[in-house]
């Protein structure tokens, strides 16, 4: 009998020990799409070539933002065949957006605002989510040529936002260990 409460003593420890490094593991980056276009998995996949993990869902729950996160990422870019798929309409998704957006700004996360797509990834639908999640940024990066009409030029001057350019997809991951290093969170 005095074994068998050694031994449960002992494996409620390992799994507290267990259970602090999972709780520690936890990713401090939230990372999820505006206008539920595959840009934001392409962002994860960039991150996880860099060894840097998040915790992403496309269709984030507002909820899912927790108090160990630091940073959130917000991949803009309208897609009407993936909001097909996720069984919403734009404004669902502005909603659910919105609602992110208020409580990282609650919780005081840095916000990083992505747009990937380049040009072809313009137009009235992501524009529309560009319009609710840039007024939120603490940073802006963006893929070269997604600026053609100067929209981001203009809401960096207007809003004093920090804002870069990146050559291609490919070549995102300077620019993330710049911003999410300046941020401390890689």
């Amino acid at each position: 009998m005095y074994k068998n409460k050694i031994f449960r003593l002992i494996l409620s420890f390992l799994f507290a020990i267990l259970f602090c490094q999972v709780a520690f593991a936890a990713s401090n980056i939230a990372l999820t799409s505006a206008g539920q276009s595959p840009d934001a998995m392409m962002v994860k996949v960039v991150l996880k070539k860099m060894d840097v993990e998040v915790d992403f869902d496309s269709a984030m729950d507002p909820a899912a933002i927790k108090d160990n996160h630091k940073v959130l990422i917000v991949v803009v870019g309208g897609s009407s065949k993936g909001l097909g798929a996720a069984g919403i309409d734009q404004d669902q998704e502005k909603a659910r957006i919105e609602e992110i957006l208020k409580i990282a700004n609650e919780k005081g996360l840095k916000i990083l605002v992505m747009h990937v797509g380049g040009a072809s990834r313009r137009g009235t639908l992501s524009d529309l989510f560009l319009d609710t999640v840039v007024p939120h940024a603490d940073y802006v990066i963006y893929v070269k040529g997604a600026n053609e009409d100067g929209y981001f030029t203009k809401v960096s001057e207007e809003k004093k936002i920090p804002v870069e350019e990146s050559e291609t997809i490919r070549a995102l991951d300077e620019h993330l260990k710049k911003v999410l290093g300046e941020w401390g969170v890689i």
